[in-house]
């Protein structure tokens, strides 16, 4: 069963138990969405929801590892280099009428955002960890001054786990 929104904010001391089921509540009256109850009854703020839902996200896919990952240069063209870096996302492949493309958890949000805005089908993330998408990005999108180390999340942390605002996370599952 996947992680719950809520309980993730509860978990993350975010929430507590009570406010989780208020706006459960809520939600069940009002039809609205978990995360926007969250920010206007209690004033989570919307990075907070956004870390919760990358976090859900996350646990509902299986990592990949992007250096092995079959690359469309197609999909390639999809994105420029400034694009791939700076929003951490490598398109990968068409699957149907979808573009797939990998990214990070810690990226997660940021890149559905720029896709959702950019792209002109829809997209299906796939996850892998900073360290390997940087590498990713590094062969197919080599750009001057960028290395695999830049990718978000793995700068200043090393490669072996991830810990504070999106919670312990070890990487060794995506390695």
């Amino acid at each position: 069963m996947a992680l719950r929104i809520g309980e993730l904010l509860e978990r993350r001391g975010v929430l507590n138990a009570l406010q989780r089921d208020q706006i459960l509540a809520e939600q069940r009256r009002s039809g609205r969405p978990f995360g926007d109850l969250a920010e206007r009854l209690y004033g989570v703020s919307p990075r907070d929801i956004e870390q919760a839902w990358a976090e859900q996200y996350a646990s509902l896919t299986e990592p990949i590892d992007p250096r092995e990952a079959c690359v469309d240069p197609d999909a390639l063209a999809m994105v420029t280099a400034r694009q791939a870096w700076q929003f951490s996302l490598l398109p990968l492949r068409f699957s149907g009428d979808e573009l797939v493309v990998c990214s990070t958890q810690t990226q997660l949000a940021r890149a559905m955002r720029f896709a959702a805005w950019r792209m002109p089908l829809a997209t299906r993330f796939v996850l892998a960890s900073p360290a390997r998408l940087g590498e990713a990005l590094a062969r197919h999108y080599p750009m001057s001054g960028m290395r695999a180390e830049d990718v978000g999340g793995a700068v200043g942390i090393g490669s072996r786990s991830v810990s504070g605002e999106i919670g312990d996370y070890d990487l060794h599952e995506l390695e």
